[in-house]
C-alpha cells in the first residue's frame, strides 16, 4: 500500500555518471503524450490557497515544465513561507529541493537540515526500512547543495544501511539509490577511494533488491512505487543482474493511467518525472526563464452529459482486537451513498447515522488519512494504524480516492505493522 507507506515516511542530475540508457530507449509515445499532459494539468489544478502545500507536486511540476504558471508561483510562495520547526528531515529536504527547482534560495533551511542529519541515528539497529526514506531525501538535498559537506553524513548513513536487516521497501530503496547515486557521482577529487567503494556496495545491494520486485508485467513493487523505482533504475551506476525492460514498465503505467489509477496529486507527482524523462537528480538543473516556453495546447475533452447517480449500499465494519489496547470492539453498519462516492463519504454517512462510528482524519501529502476511530488513534511509537480492507484485501488507495462498489464490505481494522 504505497499511499500508506508514504504517509509513514512523512511521519518519521549529477553532471557525470548518469545513465542515459532508459532516457533514450524508454519514453512516452507521441500518441500517448496528451494522456500524460492531461494528468499533469490535473495535478497542477489541485494547487489552491486552501490545499496542503505539497513540495513533491512543485518538484514534479518544475521537472516536467509547468502549464499552470500561477499554480507554480502560488505553491512556491506557500513553501517559502512554511514554518520548518516541526518538519521531519524528509519534509525539510523535499521543501529545499522544491524551492531549488523553482530557482529560489532555501536560505537557512539547508544548514538546519545538515545539523539535523549530523545527529541522526535510526531508532533501533533494525529499524523499519521506511524510517530511512526521509534521511535518504535529506542526503539527496544536501548532496545537491554541498556534496563535500554531505560526504561524512552520507558515509555514516550508508554504513547504517549495510548493517540493517529489516525487510526491503521499494520506495525507500529507490530514494536511497537516488541519494547515493548523487553522492557517488559527486565525490570530491582527492577524497578517499573508500567512499566510492562504500556507496557502490550499498547501491549494488539496493538496486538488486529493487530488481527482485519487478513483476512479470513490469510493475515495480506496486503501481504507486513504480515511478520512484523507474527514476532509481534509470540513473544508478550499478546495474542489477536482472535486466529491466523499461518499455514494458512504461506501457503498463500508461495503461494504468488510462484506467484512472493516477488521480491523486501525490501519486501523479511520483510518476510524472519518469514519464517526462527526468529524475530528482535533475532538480538543480531546472530552467526558470522569465519567459517560459509556450507549451502545446492541451487536448480538450467533451463535457460528459450529467447522469443521475443511483444509490449503492456498502457494509462498513470497524474492528479493534489488538491486545493491550483499551475498548475492544467490532461493529458493522450498512451505509447507503450515491454511486461513485469515495470511501470518505461512506465514513461520514456512517458517523451521521451512529456515533459508534466517529472518526478523525489527518491531512498528509497523499490527502486525508483516518488517524482515529472511536478515540483510538494511530501511534507511530506503537506501530499501529487504521488499515482499510475490501473483504480481506488491503486497499491501495486512501479514503478520499477509493470508490466502493455496491454491496462491498469495507473494514477498518486497527493494525500493528
Amino acid at each position: 500500500m504505497a499511499w500508506f507507506t508514504f504517509y509513514l515516511l512523512n511521519l518519521l542530475w549529477a553532471t557525470a555518471g548518469t545513465s542515459t540508457q532508459t532516457r533514450s530507449s524508454c519514453s512516452v509515445p507521441p500518441a500517448q503524450q496528451p494522456l500524460v499532459d492531461s494528468m499533469q494539468v490535473l495535478m497542477e489544478n489541485s494547487v489552491t490557497h486552501s490545499t496542503y502545500p505539497n513540495p513533491s507536486v512543485l518538484i514534479a511540476m518544475n521537472l516536467a515544465g509547468p502549464y499552470n504558471l500561477e499554480a507554480q508561483k502560488l505553491l512556491t510562495r506557500q513553501l517559502m513561507a512554511t514554518d520548518t520547526a516541526d518538519m521531519t528531515v524528509g519534509q525539510l529536504a523535499l521543501t529545499i529541493m522544491a524551492l531549488t527547482s523553482s530557482c529560489r534560495d532555501p536560505g537557512n533551511k539547508v544548514s538546519t537540515l545538515q545539523r539535523q542529519m549530523e545527529t541522526w541515528a535510526p531508532s533501533s539497529p533494525n529499524a523499519e526500512a521506511s524510517s530511512f526514506y526521509g534521511p535518504s531525501l535529506a542526503i539527496l538535498a544536501l548532496c545537491q547543495k554541498n556534496p563535500e559537506a554531505a560526504l561524512p553524513i552520507a558515509a555514516r548513513f550508508a554504513k547504517t544501511l549495510l548493517a540493517n536487516s529489516s525487510p526491503f521497501n521499494v520506495d525507500t530503496g529507490a530514494m536511497v539509490t537516488l541519494a547515493l547515486t548523487c553522492m557517488y557521482n559527486k565525490i570530491p577529487v582527492g577524497s578517499e577511494e573508500g567512499y566510492r567503494t562504500l556507496f557502490g556496495q550499498v547501491l549494488e545491494n539496493t538496486v538488486e533488491n529493487i530488481s527482485k520486485r519487478i513483476k512479470n508485467n513490469g510493475i515495480i513493487g506496486d503501481i504507486y512505487s513504480t515511478g520512484l523505482a523507474m527514476q532509481a533504475l534509470s540513473v544508478t551506476p550499478k546495474q542489477p543482474n536482472k535486466e529491466w525492460n523499461c518499455k514494458e514498465t512504461m506501457d503498463v503505467v500508461l495503461n494504468e493511467i488510462k484506467l484512472g489509477k493516477f488521480h491523486n496529486p501525490m501519486s501523479i507527482a511520483q510518476i510524472l518525472p519518469s514519464l517526462k524523462g527526468k529524475t530528482y537528480l535533475d532538480v538543480p538543473h531546472t530552467s526558470c526563464s522569465p519567459d517560459p516556453e509556450v507549451h502545446p495546447t492541451l487536448p480538450s475533452h467533451p463535457t460528459p452529459v450529467p447522469t443521475i447517480a443511483s444509490n449503492i449500499t456498502v457494509k462498513y465494519t470497524i474492528n479493534n482486537q489488538l491486545r493491550g489496547v483499551e475498548l475492544l470492539f467490532n461493529f458493522t453498519i450498512d451505509v447507503s451513498v450515491k454511486s461513485g462516492s469515495v470511501l470518505l463519504v461512506v465514513l461520514e454517512e456512517a458517523q451521521r447515522k451512529s456515533s459508534t462510528f466517529k472518526f478523525k482524519t489527518t491531512m498528509t501529502s497523499w490527502g486525508p488519512i483516518v488517524s482515529s476511530i472511536n478515540n483510538i488513534a494511530e501511534n507511530v511509537n506503537h506501530k499501529t494504524y487504521w488499515q482499510f480492507l475490501s473483504g480481506k484485501t488491503p486497499l491501495n488507495e486512501g479514503v478520499a480516492d477509493y470508490i466502493p462498489f455496491n454491496h462491498e464490505h469495507i473494514t477498518a481494522n486497527f493494525t500493528q505493522y
